[in-house]
């Protein structure tokens, strides 16, 4: 894409990472057309399936999340073209919360979290699998440093293993999987529904790591009637909070293009949070 752009045969395309300091240095031609977009109303996240040892238990869960720095990776491996994520709900969404804190990265609290675990013996682990998809090469040198993070912090080993995409998808709405990657959910709409309710009910086809809270429920069901809007960012804000502390997922990462090249002559063009074009302005 980007060498259809410099040779004039697109009006508009994302930076990628090996294109972004050449597109971001200005004595480079291309650098007067760079646009910053918003992050993508998305999430992009680290699942488990808490029917499975050692992740039915809420300890080794946290003790995960805690051993993952997440500041470090997004600066360092992906050039901060990403914001790592405590909570679910993305920036600028309706009901995101700000105060959100989740698992920052705490070696101590990491170790003393494994040692709350019934799994605190790691020696009597089970072969731990992270699945993502793929078909050869990398699985992602972010994914690759949050294996290499949790071996060091904690001692754990987890091997990670690429599913051709058709055969990923199957596999995780049949929960085959221990803990799965590599994947992330873009709003189809600007509602908190869309994300907690659809990936964390109980009943939800779409809960691939079969979470399972009685309390997050009661709390999803009620803003699925509540009417007084306020009322209802609360429900959710408190069913997320619930969510976040059970750790049924690592959130990583909010993303999206954030460097995007439009030539000048296209006028019109917003860019926006949700993936869908709005094309009624341009010309």
């Amino acid at each position: 894409a980007m060498a259809m752009y410099e040779n004039c045969e697109i009006d508009i395309t994302g930076v990628g990472m090996s294109d972004l300091e050449r597109v971001l240095d200005p004595s480079n031609s291309l650098n007067k057309d760079v646009v910053v977009a918003p992050l993508d109303f998305s999430q992009y996240y680290i699942g488990f399936n808490l029917n499975e040892p050692p992740f039915d238990d809420i300890h080794f869960r946290q003790a995960l999340a805690y051993s993952i720095n997440k500041e470090l990776i997004a600066s360092e491996v992906l050039s901060d073209l990403v914001k790592p994520a405590y909570g679910i709900l993305p920036p600028g969404f309706p009901g995101y919360n700000e105060n959100v804190t989740g698992f920052k990265f705490d070696e101590a609290a990491a170790k003393d979290a494994l040692a709350k675990s019934k799994y605190s013996d790691i020696t009597t682990l089970p072969r731990l699998i992270l699945s993502v998809p793929g078909t050869g090469g990398s699985a992602g040198l972010d994914i690759e440093v949050i294996i290499e993070m949790w071996k060091q912090t904690l001692g754990i080993d987890v091997e990670i293993q690429q599913v051709e995409w058709a055969t990923y998808l199957k596999d995780l709405d049949e929960e085959k999987f221990q803990a799965f990657g590599g994947l992330g959910w873009e709003a189809d709409y600007p509602d908190p529904q869309d994300f907690l309710d659809i990936l964390f009910h109980s009943d939800s086809e779409n809960n691939h790591g079969l979470y399972s809270n009685q309390e997050a429920d009661v709390l999803l069901e009620d803003a699925r009637v509540e009417t007084d809007s306020v009322r209802r960012i609360d429900l959710y804000q408190n069913a997320e909070e619930i969510i976040i502390n059970d750790a049924a997922w690592v959130p990583l990462w909010f993303a999206g293009e954030r460097h995007v090249l439009i030539k000048p002559y296209v006028k019109g063009y917003e860019l926006t949070p949700m993936t869908m074009s709005k094309m009624r302005y341009v010309y």
